[in-house]
């Protein structure tokens, strides 16, 4: 006779499965932001009129934010609470999103974003303990992980799409103000449905560590921001020479401390290498060619907003399908083949949109994130996995709050490194009359020769951007095929070994 669930039991299904819808929302607006100005960038230039290095800073302020602080405030959430945090940080969320919103200058809207960030930070590793806590049956905590890893990938892929739609009713500061009911939602039901989970951490948060992190990482950007804007220069120079020396010494400070915010010792072990290589650098080339295409296609081409969105659409499903479908695929054919598969369909994908021109290459835009995307999908299903796998289980939960900030500093860093790059090529081979090709193209009196100049000088850096990290996937790929076939026969020979004994 087959055994009925009790109606506790029931109950306590619909609220586990409530309670991960109730999580999904504040994870959505945070991956969501990570890519929601992409094409509201022209839309925002026009507004505030920022400078070149501002605008790289409204984009990419708020992944340094999030993935500086992610282990952080991961090891905060343990200590004191992870509902208690995630309250806080939706609540800060929120106050940011209206500031953003509503932000007069680029300082203040560089400012919001910030804060957007350090709250984002909060949120992500919260959400997922209180997860764990909500599924006690292992089979359905690794569906609610899935789903939850499906809508981190949803969010990057569909916030250029949001903003789209968004800006073709609206201004631009609508692409914040969507986040508010979410927020509000998620502030209603999240303690109804959820409950405080703490876990007994060794040692205390290193408070010089989470500082001198996130200052190295915004002294170097800054440093090769403004060069890239504005040429050679004291300040950059000196900004980028203070930033390497304070990373060197936070990675030292981590060699010698017993509780690091991050174990370096880690990254030994090749195969957890290439994880969070493989977690890094899509997020990085992800991030740039969505940017850089969003004002090709509407500040060179003219394409109306909401059509640009449309067109990003194809590439956002594939990246979601192939993040769900791949779990999947890596059981039949195992990780290596599909790490090979993700960087060379990146690389691929990258360099469809060398065919683009001043005047065409709607097609290639199409083509280029489509097939782009199962690399995209492919990097977000398999590297917190992989990098977890790849480790003792005692180091599992370091090696999984690596893995997830290798996302977010990618995310923020292609803008900043191929951002700048592309910058740098407009710079030199522009007209030279204004640092961008939107505040270009808003000169008045402007000529058609100036104005295909600055076009063609942008199209310059975006066809050197998409070339850079196509080359760079082709290369970690090869390695990742090289390094992990030598993984894989340590790990037979160690097998092996074991049984002989």
């Amino acid at each position: 006779m087959t055994q009925q669930a009790s109606p506790t039991t029931n109950a306590g299904n619909l609220r586990a499965w409530l309670g991960l819808l109730v999580v999904l929302g504040p994870v959505l607006l945070v991956s969501m932001d990570g890519s929601i100005l992409f094409l509201a960038m022209p839309r925002v230039s026009q507004a505030l009129s920022p400078s070149a290095d501002q605008a790289l800073w409204i984009l990419d302020i708020y992944g340094f934010a999030v993935g500086s602080l992610l282990i952080a405030f991961g090891n905060i959430g343990d200590r004191y609470g992870r509902l208690r945090l995630l309250m806080i940080g939706a609540t800060f969320f929120g106050l940011g999103s209206a500031a953003a919103a509503f932000a007069p200058t680029p300082e203040l809207l560089i400012v919001a974003r910030a804060v957007m960030g350090i709250a984002g930070a909060t949120l992500l590793p919260s959400a997922l303990a209180v997860l764990s806590e909500l599924f006690t049956d292992p089979k359905r905590r690794a569906q609610a992980i899935g789903i939850f890893a499906a809508a981190f990938a949803a969010g990057f892929a569909i916030g250029p799409v949001i903003g789209g739609v968004l800006l073709e009713r609206f201004w631009w500061g609508s692409v914040f103000l969507i986040n508010l009911p979410v927020i509000v939602v998620f502030l209603f039901l999240a303690p109804v449905l959820l409950r405080e989970v703490r876990a007994a951490r060794p040692g205390r948060i290193d408070a010089a560590s989470v500082v001198t992190s996130a200052v190295g990482l915004l002294l170097t950007i800054y440093g090769i921001k403004h060069a890239a804007a504005e040429g050679p220069s004291v300040t950059a120079a000196g900004a980028l020479i203070a930033g390497i020396a304070v990373l060197a010494w936070f990675g030292l400070r981590q060699r010698r401390l017993q509780h690091p915010l991050i174990d370096f010792s880690l990254f030994r072990d090749r195969t957890f290498t290439i994880a969070v290589i493989t977690g890094l650098l899509p997020l990085a080339a992800w991030s740039a060619a969505a940017y850089l295409a969003g004002i090709h296609l509407q500040s060179v081409l003219d394409i109306p907003a909401l059509q640009a969105a449309l067109l990003a659409l194809p590439g956002a499903v594939v990246l979601t399908t192939t993040c769900i479908v791949t779990p999947r695929i890596v059981d039949r054919v195992g990780k290596r083949a599909v790490l090979l598969v993700c960087h060379v369909s990146i690389a691929a994908g990258l360099l469809l949109l060398l065919p683009t021109t001043v005047t065409g290459g709607i097609g290639w835009h199409i083509a280029s994130t489509a097939v782009a995307g199962i690399g995209y999908g492919i990097s977000f299903a398999v590297v917190a996995d992989t990098a977890v796998g790849a480790v003792p289980p005692e180091r599992a939960g370091s090696a999984g709050a690596i893995a997830e900030t290798s996302n977010e500093i990618g995310n923020a860093l292609g803008i900043a490194l191929l951002g700048s790059l592309a910058a740098l090529l407009f710079r030199l081979q522009g007209p030279g009359l204004a640092p961008t090709l939107d505040a270009t193209l808003q000169l008045p009196d402007l000529t058609v020769a100036v104005a295909t100049d600055a076009t063609s000088a942008f199209l310059t850096g975006l066809h050197v951007a998409a070339t850079t990290a196509g080359f760079l996937h082709l290369v970690l790929g090869l390695v990742a095929l090289r390094w992990l076939s030598r993984a894989a026969k340590v790990t037979a020979a160690e097998h092996e070994t074991a049984a002989t004994r």
